[in-house]
């Protein structure tokens, strides 16, 4: 019989090196350097995630108002909601879209501003904020 045909207690064959309780000891402290070296760098992204801004409407767009379809119109536009007086956090827009109205608004008002805020596209502001809130974590 060979030498790699004999195994161990443990089952790992006889030529294969058993490695020494230190070794496992610095394998076992790495993984856990690592991780707590990571945890705190995804609290740190969700806390800024939820303290972004999404102005409604951005800069650009100051002065018009938001359907109820989310899209700009000419302010005075019946059935219309003039922007928001204050941008909303990522926080507050992410309790938003799980069912409670944006701070100082009616439900109807949320509902068109959270509509402007789902067609956000890159490049207006507001939209890498919307885009985190989407990500899973």
């Amino acid at each position: 019989m060979e030498n790699r045909d004999l195994a161990n207690e443990e089952g790992r064959p006889a030529s294969e090196p058993v490695p020494s309780r230190r070794r496992m000891l610095a394998l076992g402290a790495a993984g856990v350097s690592a991780a707590l070296t990571i945890r705190p760098a995804f609290a740190q992204t969700a806390v800024s995630v939820m303290n972004c801004e999404i102005p409604v409407p951005d800069l650009g767009a100051a002065g018009q108002y938001i359907d109820k379809r989310g899209r700009l119109v000419p302010p005075g536009t019946k059935g219309a909601y003039p922007g928001a007086p204050r941008p909303f956090t990522g926080e507050e827009v992410k309790r938003a879209f799980h069912g409670q109205s944006l701070p100082g608004t009616s439900y109807n008002q949320s509902q068109a501003y959270l509509q402007y805020i789902r067609r956000l596209q890159a490049g207006q502001s507001g939209f890498t904020c919307f885009a985190s809130i989407q990500m899973p974590r």
